[in-house]
């Protein structure tokens, strides 16, 4: 019997991977309770009778105000609980559309329920301990588990108070972390653009598990965690890597990992044209709506930036789908549905690391560059070295999350997001921008490829020739699309 043959049925590593994961976090909290208590600070003296009472964010740096029985600002939480039910639309339906409508109709129920199942499967990992992983105080490299099962998260509802995440210091720190799930959840559902119509679904679910742990958790750690050595808003950073929703975090990232995916797996058996363009298209329009809160709620306030980063977006998205589209229709000669699609999703994703720091003009720059740069991406690079990236998930999400990243250095405006950027005369944030992208790479693809070995190893990643002939809804999930 082969080991392969042995760990087939996936379930059967399920219990034992539950019992390691408990074991580990119960044995580093026990840890951190019998760490003795640091000696006790000298008394301060007494404060001047005339000295205001400290507050919440009586501090204009978010990282000194006292964040203890802080009072929640209603249309700051109003505005977030939109913006993480617009971040989860993009996924549900709105990749699942995007992806199915492009895949063959045998495959389209394995697609998007590729997408339902990695929502359901990174919402649990989020709430054991990838969170805290991501955005609690530890280390420049990973936080800490302070908040592992979400422990001590809940505020004091009855009286409207509460303790909240230092990073987002007017809404409670469950409107949040939901927010910051939904990031979580979108970031590895884009990379089965990559492997679509050919991945086992038991393989699929242990590689998302496995990289929503030891690769998402850590970098998103690095570039938003309040000690990451990544993060522009951390003094003691590093390198000051701007990326306000997520160019290098979510697109890079994903991007980079599905092309492993792709180098891994190989070419498809087969391929045909997208199966229902009308699919496509809404699953599109459902991400081009949910970005909004994406982009715009990533100030993580219902201000100034969050109206800016809202007008930006929407200006870069459809000067991409424009410019891919009069490419296409000068290369090709006509151009298509999934094509503007695609040019408006390359947009929206070039923009999101530049959102929060941009104007209108740079914006416009930006969706140009995306147009060309995702283009030449999915379409000629993909070609030149033959890589199968099915729905282009490397052409449009690390190509125009690195253009959008970089870019970001070059038309950033201080008046905007407080950093000035290239044509502001400030060079060293291209350089910046240039570190954080290569940073990302390398360390996504090793790691990517690592975890994609064992699981090979363990379970294999492929599906048998037969199903793949066959069509992965009825051979894997027993269904098939009318």
């Amino acid at each position: 019997m082969t080991l392969r043959s042995f760990f087939a049925p996936a379930w059967r590593l399920l219990p034992l991977a539950a019992l390691v994961l408990l074991i580990s976090l119960t044995v580093a909290q026990a840890q951190q309770a019998a760490a003795p208590a640091p000696a006790a600070a000298p008394a301060a003296a007494a404060p001047a009778a005339d000295a205001p009472p400290p507050a919440c964010a009586g501090d204009p740096d978010p990282k000194k105000a006292v964040l203890e029985k802080c009072t929640i600002n209603s249309g700051d939480t109003a505005w977030m609980l939109t913006s993480m039910a617009l971040v989860l639309m993009m996924t549900i339906p709105g990749l699942g559309l995007f992806y199915g409508g492009m895949v063959r109709k045998k495959n389209v129920g394995d697609t998007v329920m590729t997408s339902f199942a990695i929502t359901c499967l990174v919402t649990v990992l989020w709430a054991i301990g990838t969170y805290s992983m991501a955005f609690t105080a530890g280390t420049p490299f990973v936080g800490g588990f302070s908040r592992a099962f979400l422990q001590g998260i809940l505020s004091d509802i009855s009286k409207g108070i509460g303790n909240p995440n230092p990073l987002a210091p007017t809404i409670p720190e469950t409107v949040y972390m939901c927010f910051q799930m939904t990031f979580a959840i979108i970031t590895p559902a884009l990379i089965a653009g990559a492997f679509a119509e050919r991945m086992k679904f038991s393989a699929m679910l242990w590689f998302i598990g496995l990289w929503a742990t030891f690769v998402y958790a850590p970098i998103a750690h690095w570039v938003w965690g309040p000690d990451g050595f990544l993060n522009s808003g951390n003094d003691a950073a590093w390198v000051k890597v701007l990326d306000f929703a997520g160019g290098t975090v979510v697109h890079v990232n994903s991007g980079v990992a599905g092309l492993m995916c792709a180098l891994m797996l190989g070419k498809r058996k087969d391929s045909g044209p997208a199966h229902n363009v009308v699919l496509t298209f809404i699953g599109a329009s459902l991400l081009w709506v949910g970005w909004f809160g994406f982009n715009a709620g990533s100030a993580v306030t219902a201000g100034m930036q969050a109206g800016m980063a809202m007008t930006v977006t929407q200006i870069a998205t459809a000067v991409a789908g424009l410019t891919w589209m009069f490419i296409e229709w000068a290369h090709r000669g006509k151009p298509t549905v999934v094509g503007i699609c695609t040019g408006a999703v390359a947009g929206l994703v070039a923009i999101t690391p530049a959102s929060g720091f941009v104007g209108p003009v740079g914006s416009m720059a930006i969706g140009v560059a995306a147009g060309f740069a995702c283009y030449i991406g999915a379409v000629w690079l993909k070609n030149l070295f033959g890589y199968d990236d099915a729905l282009d998930a490397f052409g449009v999400h690390a190509v125009g999350g690195a253009a959008g990243a970089i870019l970001t250095g070059v038309f950033a405006i201080s008046e905007y997001g407080g950093t000035s950027g290239l044509i502001e005369g400030n060079a060293g944030q291209v350089i910046n921008q240039l570190i954080g992208v290569g940073i990302v790479v390398v360390y996504d693809a090793v790691v990517s490829l690592i975890i994609l070995k064992v699981v090979d190893v363990v379970i294999g990643l492929r599906v048998d020739v037969e199903i793949e002939r066959e069509g992965l809804d009825l051979s894997l999930h027993g269904e098939t699309v009318q």
